[in-house]
């Protein structure tokens, strides 16, 4: 039978990551399900980025694929902490309940609801059941200038906008390549990923890219307008994808890109 794995925890506790160690395996069938945000959400578009095997689900395929799964299939739900865990639907399905929680969180929902916990980020559960906002967009098609969204992000991470836990996002730059960059708050730094995916020098990108900001008292049409410019134009992108075209580099890192 197809074993279904829900996995849940605060944000930024590691869901993904502890997923993630698994789909490495590409000897049987692997789904990914990640409900909650349609499909804006950045953690599907990285499984699919990231592990090209494994069968990224949207909501809207959910049904047709629990209908007609493999036997020897593996679905992972990363159920996140905003989602209700007595959810019918959930419930439901009789997975395997799997909660990735802080090291110094002893009691919560996630342990009266998991059959396995594991320890995960030393990030801060909610405090007094105040749960933090979800603030996310597509991004699809833009192209931003490497300075200008550091700087942002800088900004962003650091509070200009609100108070900030969690940010996540995927960025293509204008040298073709797209990079996944993350931030939890409590952790050291800003993490800078470049996706292994095929540069795109024609146009503008026809594939997802977006951010997703978890935080309270966000300043969404803020973050928003500052996200717009930091975007390159269309005559700046040509002149970018004509430069690389040209030179065709090979550009390993942001901080490379940051330097073009």
């Amino acid at each position: 039978m197809p074993h279904l794995i829900a996995i849940s925890g605060p944000s930024g506790s590691g869901k993904t990551t502890w997923i993630s160690q698994f789909l490495k395996d590409q000897s049987t069938p692997q789904f990914y399900v990640c409900p909650g945000l349609g499909e804006i959400s950045v953690d599907l578009a990285r499984i699919g980025y990231r592990f090209p095997w494994v069968q990224v689900v949207t909501e809207a395929q959910l049904k047709a694929v629990l209908a007609d799964l493999p036997e020897q299939a593996t679905v992972y739900f990363e159920w996140g902490f905003h989602l209700d865990l007595g959810s019918p639907f959930l419930a439901g399905l009789g997975c395997e309940r799997v909660a990735v929680l802080p090291p110094d969180l002893t009691e919560s929902d996630w342990h009266t609801w998991a059959d396995q916990v594991v320890v995960g980020n030393a990030v801060a559960a909610p405090a007094n059941g105040r749960l933090p906002e979800i603030w996310c967009t597509p991004l699809t098609g833009q192209v931003f200038d490497p300075p200008s969204l550091d700087a942002l992000l800088i900004e962003l991470t650091g509070g200009a906008y609100g108070q900030v836990c969690r940010m996540k996002g995927i960025f293509e730059m204008p040298n073709g390549h797209a990079f996944y960059v993350d931030f939890v708050e409590g952790l050291p730094g800003m993490e800078y990923t470049e996706l292994n995916i095929p540069p795109w020098l024609e146009g503008r990108p026809r594939r997802f890219s977006g951010i997703e900001v978890v935080g309270w008292e966000l300043e969404r049409e803020a973050i928003a307008q500052t996200l717009l410019d930091s975007c390159l134009s269309d005559a700046a992108l040509t002149q970018y994808h004509q430069h690389y075209q040209a030179l065709d580099p090979t550009v390993d890192s942001l901080e490379e890109a940051l330097l073009v």
